[in-house]
């Protein structure tokens, strides 16, 4: 017996299928009895005594609507899918390009309270401080991409700049590779290797009510509650709130944090328009914060021991975050989407900051720098997605546009140099100014960002959708003017480039796709020095472009994927024999990149991969640097992440993980640099029922052989790795 689909009606949390029965549907229908025929079918309805075929109406749960999470693999920390900007969600064997999204269950898992703990899984992405001050930036693929250059829900310019804390986070989306087309030029024009999307919490069809206590060995504690609900008469409202406060001291010897957060995410999912709306608030304050080292002199400084503390007593920094976002969504034809977001961010910064400059163990001195910091951001984007067939072609056709505004404030006093120490730090008062910039009350406006672009792509299928060809391109408009502290306009620039994309996707298997793609990353031209033949020019935005193929994996329970690429970042200097400033050299990474996700053996999940980048100085002036490595690219990375369920003891699971990372050069001379490094994590987990509750009490433990270590070169300064650090938490739910 068959049963034919005459018609699907999709609203809100649920959809109604109206089903006409053959005879034999009907006999059993008759068999099952009348009178429950009667009560399923629809007013005005026949029935079987009316000589008609029956209708019978099934409820069920509908699945995702457009816009929700896509599905992970077993175990819940790696997902199937993800946002790929202008073009939407799409699952990762359909797209041309390398994706990891990382889930709010490996964040709770881990422990992780900062993006740096989440990308930690991820062997293409390592992490270090920013210039002078507690920042995150990371290196992906061998290019540094700034806190100022992450996206959130595919929106730039209105995330933290500094740190993100984890606890309204759905996904963290990792994107490997130069992504201009995908998601547009980010403000600081970083991220030429790959960017970071950050997709927030939204409330699941079940009810949750979370509590977690949190703490560490070294006295920080803090709790953090997860409520989720949804209302109406087919859970078409929705609001989910996180909420959290931490506060103690780290595993640095003196460093102290305390943090706060509340989010509050509110959405309605109806049969054809869904709404969101995201409200953040967070805040963070640094006392005593161990920075970078600054090497002034010929040679690596030893590294000092694992949790000692160089800095400063009065070293210190607070940032506050105040971010708002809406969002609509409305199907206006079946298979077609129109989508309309905008987003605003509030950044209040301030601190004082030291970072000690190396000569020799006997001469290390530093600086006293305060900086008042603001911002306000804006950001917005607009498209239309829909799916239609030329004969045997099927087409995904995107296109939208967007921008970002982007205003920020500062002024700075600076202090003399003092002696100090790496290994012997004697604590001085803090130095008075002997330099200042602007109003330390008021900051003046010292920049202004403004990005828009318009973005158009097509993916044209054949034979079942086997093979998959994008292709696109996106019109970019970079807009930005520097102010001296004056408020007089010191530098304008105002360029614009399209950057082309084109990709193919060759599904021989229902598991397997072969990829390939050509796109491009832009960034924001150079300035001509005073002292070369074209003075002051502008040079058009540098193109990076990349070109990369692979092959993915997708077994549903696990997955896996291999990548090839080569990305090359124009660089820009006075040409010596013409005194031309131009693009005259470039920066090339060939890579390979290996990774695997999920659980391809019942109780035992991995995150694991390696990745081999092969970066070289090309054209540098006078050909001196000509084959060098760039500063601050390993060679290798690896990252091994493994889970395992005891058997013997149901909900008990053990953790470890071991991250490699090769050498770095600190010079582009490549005479100095710092020796590779690897880390151990462990940790252990154990979920039940207490008194009816849910129940699951973690423990981890980060660096578990405190070893000291440099982890990162990125800038031309050394960042010092963790020392151990002893997590452990609590969550329970109600």
């Amino acid at each position: 017996m068959s049963i034919r689909y005459r018609g699907v009606v999709r609203g809100g949390a649920h959809r109604r299928r109206i089903v006409p029965v053959s005879i034999a549907g009907a006999l059993l229908a008759t068999i099952a009895g009348h009178a429950a025929a009667q009560v399923a079918a629809p007013a005005g309805a026949s029935s079987v005594a009316d000589g008609a075929l029956p209708i019978i109406v099934v409820k069920e749960k509908a699945q995702r609507l457009p816009g929700d999470y896509a599905p992970t693999y077993a175990g819940g920390q790696v997902a199937r899918g993800a946002q790929y900007g202008v073009l939407g969600q799409q699952a990762n064997l359909d797209t041309p390009f390398a994706v990891t999204s990382y889930t709010s269950r490996l964040i709770e898992q881990q422990q992780a309270r900062t993006l740096a703990d989440v990308v930690a899984n991820d062997p293409a992405v390592r992490t270090a401080f920013g210039f002078g001050n507690f920042s995150q930036k990371f290196v992906v693929r061998g290019f540094p991409l700034d806190g100022d250059d992450i996206s959130m829900n595919g929106l730039y310019g209105i995330v933290p700049r500094q740190l993100v804390m984890t606890e309204a986070l759905e996904r963290v989306e990792v994107f490997k590779g130069a992504n201009s087309f995908v998601g547009g030029v980010p403000p600081s024009s970083s991220g030429v290797g790959g960017g970071i999307d950050l997709q927030l919490k939204r409330a699941d069809d079940k009810p949750l009510t979370r509590l977690t206590l949190e703490g560490t060995a070294s006295g920080e504690a803090g709790t953090h509650v997860d409520i989720g609900r949804r209302f109406g008469d087919h859970d078409q409202f929705g609001i989910r709130v996180n909420s959290s406060v931490h506060g103690g001291e780290t595993s640095i010897d003196g460093e102290h944090r305390r943090d706060a957060m509340t989010s509050v995410s509110l959405d309605y999912r109806g049969e054809k328009l869904r709404l969101y709306g995201d409200f953040i608030y967070q805040r963070e304050r640094i006392t005593d914060g161990r920075s970078v080292v600054y090497v002034r002199g010929n040679a690596i400084p030893t590294v000092p021991s694992a949790s000692y503390n160089y800095t400063q007593a009065w070293n210190y920094s607070t940032l506050e975050d105040t971010i708002a976002m809406a969002r609509a969504e409305y199907d206006f034809l079946p298979g077609w989407t129109a989508y309309l977001s905008a987003g605003v961010h509030h950044d209040n910064e301030s601190g004082q900051y030291e970072s000690p400059g190396y000569v020799s163990p006997t001469a290390t001195s530093g600086y006293r720098l305060g900086v008042p910091y603001k911002a306000d951001g804006l950001a917005g984007e607009a498209g239309v997605r829909g799916a239609f067939a030329t004969g045997w072609v099927t087409h995904r056709l995107s296109a939208g546009v967007s921008i970002s505004h982007l205003n920020t404030y500062s002024a700075y006093d600076m202090s003399g140099t003092f002696p100090t120490s790496l290994y012997d730090t004697v604590q001085v008062p803090q130095p008075a100014t002997a330099f200042s910039g602007g109003n330390l009350s008021d900051p003046g406006l010292v920049s202004t960002t403004l990005m828009r672009s318009a973005a158009m792509a097509d993916t044209l299928g054949v034979l079942n959708d086997r093979i998959l060809f994008t292709l696109g391109a996106r019109y970019q408009k970079l807009h930005v003017t520097d102010y001296d502290y004056t408020g007089k306009a010191a530098s304008v620039y105002d360029q614009s480039a399209t950057t082309p994309v084109f990709g193919l996707v060759v599904k021989p298997w229902r598991h397997l796709s072969f990829y390939l793609n050509r796109t491009e990353a832009l960034s924001q031209g150079g300035q001509a020095p005073s002292t070369a033949r074209n003075a002051n020019q502008m040079l058009a935005p540098y193109r990076s472009r990349q070109v990369e193929a692979g092959v993915k994996y997708d077994a549903e329970r696990y997955g896996a994927s291999l990548a090839v690429y080569q990305i090359n970042q124009p660089s820009a200097y006075v040409d010596p024999a013409t005194q031309i400033y131009g693009t005259n050299g470039d920066q090339r990474h060939r890579g390979v990149e290996v990774s695997m996700f999920g659980e391809p053996i019942k109780g035992l999940r991995l995150i694991a991969g390696g990745t081999l980048i092969d970066a070289t100085l090309r054209g540098t002036s006078g050909g001196i640097d000509d084959g060098n490595r760039p500063i601050g690219v390993p060679r290798y990375m690896f990252t091994f992440n493994g889970e395992w369920d005891v058997p013997e003891l149901t909900g008990f699971t053990l953790m470890g993980r071991a991250t490699y990372t090769s050498k770095q050069y600190l010079d582009v001379a490549n005479r100095l640099s710092i020796a590779p490094w690897t880390r151990f994590d462990v940790g252990a987990r154990y979920r039940r029922k207490v008194l009816g509750h849910d129940t699951e009490l973690r423990a981890m433990v980060l660096n578990v052989g405190n070893h000291a270590y440099w982890s990162s070169t990125l800038g031309g300064y050394l960042t010092q790795g963790a020392p151990r650090t002893v997590m452990f938490s609590l969550s329970t739910d109600f």
